[in-house]
C-alpha cells in the first residue's frame, strides 16, 4: 500500500470534527504555498449563461438530430 492510499484510509476512519480540523488544516497549507490554481476542477459546469440567452426564436438552432 502506497503513502496516499494509506492516508486515505486513515483520513476515511476519522471523525467529522476531526476531518474537518484536517481539511482546514490543508486548506490554510496550500494557501501559504501558493497552490490555490492547483485545486482539482470542479465537476460542477454552469450552463446559465446559454440558458438565460435562449429565446423561442432559437428553437431547433441546437436539435440533436439533422433536419429532414
Amino acid at each position: 500500500m502506497g503513502r496516499v492510499e494509506e492516508i486515505e484510509r486513515v483520513m476515511q476512519q476519522l471523525p467529522r470534527e476531526e476531518f474537518e480540523k484536517l481539511s482546514t488544516w490543508l486548506a490554510q497549507h496550500c494557501a501559504e504555498r501558493g497552490d490555490r490554481g492547483r485545486q482539482a476542477p470542479t465537476a460542477f459546469r454552469d450552463h446559465s449563461a446559454f440558458l438565460n440567452s435562449y429565446t423561442p426564436e432559437d428553437e431547433g438552432l441546437y436539435d440533436n438530430a439533422p433536419s429532414r
